[in-house]
């Protein structure tokens, strides 16, 4: 396997462990105290999701006048395209495929909360995370791909009794 493979599949992997720890952690961990800037999160995005079966429509158009869950969401993102910048020069495949993840995330994310039978069916995990009981639940940090979700032992289904 070539260098670049090898770096090109370690920041897919670098990215879903990321996308875990910051849901897990900072969205979820952080994001309980309604000071925080984590807060919209939980208050908003959740909320708004068991309001609407999984729908979140501040996810209907691209709107950055906007402060809202949509645009907090594209702020993070940005600040992580950022970050890595540096990383490009150094380890251009692994960067490369840490953008192509922060891309996906958010074309998954922002579908899944659009249209709930798309995502029920190409990202069960994240449908799980919304409609699971929270207090239960305490799983399926991933988006993306549930790797480490299934890593860690966090991937919960509804059979588990979690609904």
């Amino acid at each position: 396997m070539s260098l670049l493979a090898i770096q090109f599949l370690s920041g897919l992997l670098y990215a879903n462990a990321g996308e875990w720890l910051m849901h897990k952690y900072i969205l979820h961990g952080l994001g309980g105290n309604p000071q925080s800037f984590w807060a919209y999160h939980l208050q908003e995005h959740h909320a708004v999701c068991a309001k609407h079966a999984m729908v979140d429509p501040g996810y209907q158009s691209v709107c950055l006048t906007t402060w809202n869950t949509q645009s907090k969401e594209l702020v993070v993102l940005m600040g992580i395209v950022l970050l890595h910048l540096p990383l490009f020069f150094l380890l251009p495949a692994l960067t490369s495929a840490i953008y192509l993840s922060l891309a996906l995330y958010y074309y998954k994310h922002r579908k899944a909360h659009l249209d709930p039978v798309w995502a029920k069916r190409h990202l069960r995990w994240h449908y799980d995370h919304h409609l699971c009981n929270q207090l239960a639940c305490g799983g399926n940090w991933c988006v993306t791909w549930p790797w480490f979700d299934h890593l860690l032992g966090t991937r919960k289904y509804p059979e588990d009794g979690l609904y």
